[in-house]
């Protein structure tokens, strides 16, 4: 049984309290709360096992050497892939920011496509942008209804033998709008493209597996997975990182170095010069580990529910508006409250020690497109509960009022 009131005991933040109310968190979309057992994991790691990877001939490296690629093949097993088609990076926007460099720079031309939703987080955008600019190709996008879903006509008609890379988000962060990942992947290879999906904000809400996808590039966060911050996952089918040149250079990427010439590592060593992050990795290792325990089908029915719930409460507040209301979407709620500006609902909300976010949420190309340049936002987590909600919604009322 899901019992999200002892799950959240796992997760010592959630106990403080906020200008001395409940800390009620939902900020969980831009980065998560982390549990004790990624906490102690990191802090034994450090305790009893730290050296450098990869290099030193006793005992106390070959801890750490394990440990590493112990947290490389959870993670690898986590998305269905092998231990060499796992790169570790800084973030995700380094993993895609690796593919447009390494794939993107020496493999699109003049006339080639990118194909992009109009609903990407800048992560997935700027890169390519920059490839653009850089090559020649040309960069398309494909829009989303007026409420945030997708619509495949806008998709099909956007794709072309010329399309070379779609880039698409399993989930918004802005709208939650659930993408039909496999069909895309299935519609880019059959015009001969590659496809990236950026599985951040989807990765933490379903199961993902990378085989059954069939998707070429997959990258995510360890923050926003309950693990720590400075560390990324990008996933690469094994052929096509072996043909991408290295992003980075230098220690430890390396197979043979004079001083005229260097062989580089096969992948994922090839991606990951210098010095790594090893603890980082140990506890995203640790956090992946913990929601496997809970179970992923398990994580989505709760937060579900707890969309349903936050929808009917919502509807009770006059003059609020969702933004983003596709019939498939994830527990990502970005609204307008009347004319209050976004950032003075988020102002009187932390008084009541609720955190929500505000902005354009790094995603302002489909901000503006739904008619705002702000937008506040609520999102849910595996620990969130129906009194966060309540409390959100208590708060979001003495807001209408004081303004």
């Amino acid at each position: 049984m899901y019992d999200v009131y002892e799950i959240r005991k796992d997760f010592p933040e959630l106990a403080l309290t906020v200008n001395g109310r409940p800390n009620t968190f939902l900020d969980t979309a831009a980065s998560a709360q982390k549990p004790e057992a990624v906490l102690e994991e990191m802090t034994s790691f450090y305790r009893t096992h730290y050296a450098n990877v990869h290099r030193g001939a006793y005992y106390l490296s070959e801890q750490a050497t394990f440990a590493y690629e112990q947290a490389r093949d959870i993670v690898a097993g986590f998305i269905g892939a092998a231990g060499q088609e796992v790169v570790f990076t800084r973030s995700a926007t380094e993993s895609i920011n690796l593919v447009a460099a390494s794939w993107g720079m020496n493999n699109l031309r003049p006339g080639d496509e990118i194909l992009l939703s109009e609903a990407e987080h800048h992560a997935n955008l700027v890169p390519w942008q920059t490839v653009r600019d850089r090559t020649g190709c040309t960069l398309k996008f494909f829009a989303v209804n007026d409420d945030g879903s997708y619509n495949p006509e806008n998709f099909y008609n956007a794709l072309s033998e010329r399309t070379k890379l779609v880039g698409v988000t399993g989930m918004s962060n802005v709208l939650g709008t659930v993408f039909p990942i496999r069909e895309i992947i299935a519609a880019a290879h059959a015009v001969g493209a590659l496809c990236l999906v950026d599985a951040c904000q989807s990765i933490v809400h379903q199961a993902t597996d990378v085989r059954e996808l069939d998707c070429d590039f997959l990258a995510f966060s360890g923050h926003k997975l309950y693990g720590p911050t400075g560390i990324g996952v990008l996933y690469g089918k094994h052929r096509l990182l072996a043909a991408m040149p290295p992003y980075q250079t230098g220690g430890d990427m390396v197979r043979k170095v004079t001083l005229e010439h260097t062989d580089f590592a096969e992948p994922p060593a090839r991606f990951e010069a210098g010095t790594p992050a090893i603890a980082e990795a140990v506890g995203l290792g640790a956090a992946v580990k913990y929601v496997q325990s809970l179970g992923m089908k398990n994580i989505a029915a709760h937060e579900k529910e707890l969309l349903a719930y936050a929808n009917a409460r919502l509807a009770e507040i006059p003059d609020l508006k969702i933004i983003g209301t596709a019939p498939d979407k994830g527990g990502v709620i970005s609204f307008a409250l009347g004319s209050i500006h976004a950032q003075d609902v988020a102002f009187v909300l932390d008084k009541e020690g609720v955190a929500i976010r505000t902005g354009h949420h790094c995603a302002e190309p489909i901000v503006n497109r739904m008619g705002y340049t702000s937008l506040a936002r609520a999102s849910f987590g595996l620990y969130t509960a129906r009194e966060d909600i309540d409390r959100f919604v208590a708060a979001l009322g003495k807001a209408k009022s004081f303004f």
